[in-house]
């Protein structure tokens, strides 16, 4: 499995998917999120609409995933997954973003997804500490490729030069 480092605009890739850093409505935002459904389009939001709440105004829990297909995007598919608030640590963060990669990582095993890219997953405006962020990635990837996954090429996708620095970095502690 191929794992890479990029600064830029996750929207462009041509990969088979990509992860959209959602929130638990699945109705755009800001940051990526907005960018993801600006760049895909009108028909992005109508299909999020049409995934069933599990309860009032959230589709999808934290720390879960839903797919649907691309739209106007390079990718085929947009991997939405809701990653924690950084409150401190205590009130179980990372075991919610470690279950954000998993489960990623797990649908596209499932859905044969070979390339993929994942932005930062809550180390926007969600605020969780940047290198703890990067080490949960790296750490689920590298899960991932010793059970056997079949995805090809992994991008993590930095938004600005200090994240791309630490990702860079957790990347380059990944055992070939």
């Amino acid at each position: 499995m191929l794992v890479d480092v990029k600064l830029g605009d996750i929207t462009k890739l041509a990969v088979d998917a990509i992860v959209n850093a959602a929130n638990e409505r699945l109705l755009g935002g800001g940051g990526v999120d907005g960018a993801i459904h600006r760049a895909a389009g009108p028909r992005l939001l109508a299909a999020c609409r049409e995934i069933p709440e599990v309860r009032p105004h959230v589709r999808c829990p934290t720390g879960e995933v839903r797919i649907t297909p691309g739209f106007l995007l390079p990718a085929q598919f947009v991997i939405h997954t809701v990653g924690p608030i950084w409150r401190g640590g205590h009130e179980h963060e990372r075991e919610l973003l470690t279950n954000c990669y998993r489960n990623v990582l797990e649908l596209c095993s499932e859905r044969g997804i070979r390339t993929l890219a994942i932005p930062a997953i809550s180390c926007g405006v969600y605020a969780f500490p940047l290198q703890d962020a990067a080490s949960i990635a790296v750490g689920e990837i590298a899960r991932a490729r010793d059970a056997g996954s079949q995805i090809e090429a992994i991008t993590l996708v930095a938004f600005e030069e200090e994240l791309l620095a630490v990702l860079e970095e957790a990347v380059g502690t990944l055992a070939p």
